[in-house]
Formats: structure tokens, C-alpha cells, sequence
């Protein structure tokens, strides 16, 4: 774990917005619809709080957890050496040094420009995050598109219900009006931005597939349908082995960032070969 991570503008930038989201929230949409005196704005500030601070937690897992990198003992396995790589479709045995690392790269493993190094099971560098997006804080990272997706979508539907009830017969309309529009078109473009992400690693997760093998996947297919050749992603087991292998066997522990027993070292994956 490295705290030095959270010392980046764009981390901070998300902290800050995420301030922002919940003190308009329960101190502005909260109070004007219900008010927080009430059962019901109670009732509705702790279930936010609660989608805030799980937010929150899952934020700092994905930043402070390293994604995983090729260890210095790293060897080849025998049995992967069969598996086909995705994008030339030749042994993968001819393609597991790194040239810029120097060193022996396991399937899935991938060499992140931002932070030179060999990344396991790399899906991509994310700056908002200021880290790699690897096989130990996938999960973390997956649980906090889920709860920040959730949140923003409550907080959306609060302002919009609120927006509703509220008395608008008074002098100075006109700047909460304006407060409310900017509140709203930030609130649905956050949803909209978020609910996107979710659904686009929903996609991957059952297909067992990052968004580098995505890229890789399609130039494969491509390359395949023309030698009259069906390419097929070859980590691709089952939906439910592909969600398992990435939220763990437990489903009680799905949404819980840090539940990552089952993970083991990052360097070889079942493939539908074998399966």
C-alpha cells in the first residue's frame, strides 16, 4: 500500500467531488424535500451515508492496493506455453519476455507505460485512481464503479423528487433554480458516466476478459474470420466461473472490496481448453 498515491490532482478531484455530492445531498436535497429532523430525512441521510462511505472504502482499497506485479522469480509454466495469444494468435511461449521489463511475462500480464512495470492481469492505468487496475484491486475497483454508480443515482432521484416538492414563490428563485439545474445536469452526467463504466466491466466480467484483451480479442477475431477461422476468447469458461473468478465464490462477499481470499498468485488462469 502507498498513501503517497492519494498525493495526485486527479484523486483529490474525486474526493472532492464526492464532498460535494454528499453535503448537497443530505444537507441541501434532504433538508428542502423531507428535512432532516424528520424520520424520513433520517431515514434517507443514513442511507446515503452509508452508500457514501462504502464509496469511500472502495476508493481507497483500489488506490492503496498494488495491482499486482510480475514477481522477479516469475518462470514459465509448461502447460500455459498451449494456451494461443489473443492478438498474433502464435505461441505464447514466443511472446513472455517483456523487452522493456527484461524479465519472463505471464498470461495476461501487461507492461503499464505510467508505471513501468509488468502489471498481472492488467485491465488499464486509471488516473482517477493514480494506479493500475490489476488482478489484486480489480474487485475493488469493480465494487467501487457499483457503489458510486448507486450513490449518484440515489442522490439524482432525491434532487429531482425534491426539485418537485419545493416552494418555488419567493423573491430569490431564480439562483436556486440555477443551483438545481447545474445540481442536476452534474448528478445525471455523473449516473449516466458511471452506470456506462459498470456496465461495460459487467460485460467483461462474464467473458473473463480485461479491456486490453477486449482490444486484442477484437483484432484477433478479425484476423481469424479472414483465414475463415472462429476466434474465441480463451479464458472464457462459464458466466458464473468467470464472475467467481473475479468476485470470489462467496456471493455474500461479492460487494465486499477487501474479500479477495480466493485470488492466488496471479501468474496462470484456467482456460476453456482446459475446461
Amino acid at each position: 500500500m502507498k498513501w503517497n498515491r492519494f498525493a495526485s490532482i486527479p484523486v483529490c478531484g474525486v474526493l472532492m467531488v464526492m464532498g460535494v455530492v454528499y453535503y448537497i445531498t443530505i444537507f441541501i436535497f434532504i433538508e428542502d424535500w423531507v428535512g432532516l429532523a424528520t424520520s424520513a430525512g433520517t431515514l434517507n441521510a443514513v442511507i446515503f451515508t452509508f452508500m457514501a462511505a462504502l464509496s469511500l472504502f472502495s476508493f481507497a482499497v483500489s488506490v492503496l492496493t498494488d495491482p499486482g506485479y510480475v514477481p522477479s522469480s516469475s518462470a514459465p509454466d509448461v502447460e500455459a506455453a498451449s494456451v494461443l495469444d489473443p492478438e498474433t494468435q502464435k505461441d505464447s511461449s514466443q511472446l513472455r519476455q517483456c523487452e522493456k521489463c527484461a524479465r519472463y511475462k505471464p498470461p495476461r500480464a501487461h507492461h503499464c507505460r505510467v508505471c513501468r512495470v509488468c502489471v498481472l492481469r492488467m485491465d488499464h492505468h486509471c488516473l482517477w485512481i493514480n494506479n493500475c487496475v490489476g488482478y489484486w484491486n480489480y474487485k475493488a475497483f469493480i465494487v467501487l464503479v457499483f457503489y458510486a454508480t448507486a450513490a449518484s443515482i440515489y442522490s439524482t432521484v432525491v434532487m429531482m423528487i425534491s426539485s418537485i416538492h419545493k416552494d418555488w414563490d419567493f423573491a430569490e428563485v431564480l439562483p436556486f433554480k440555477i443551483f438545481y439545474i447545474l445540481s442536476g445536469a452534474m448528478m445525471a452526467g455523473l449516473s449516466i458516466t458511471l452506470g456506462t463504466l459498470l456496465g461495460w466491466h459487467i460485460y467483461l466480467i462474464t467473458r473473463n476478459m480485461t479491456t486490453i484483451e477486449y482490444h486484442e480479442g477484437t483484432r484477433a477475431a478479425w484476423l481469424a474470420k479472414k483465414s475463415g477461422q472462429i476466434y474465441r476468447h480463451p479464458f472464457n469458461i462459464t458466466v458464473y466461473a468467470n464472475i467467481s473468478s473475479v468476485l470470489g465464490p462467496n456471493m455474500l462477499k461479492w460487494f465486499c472490496p477487501t474479500a479477495v481470499s480466493h485470488l492466488k498468485d496471479g501468474t496462470s488462469f484456467p482456460t476453456s481448453h482446459q475446461s
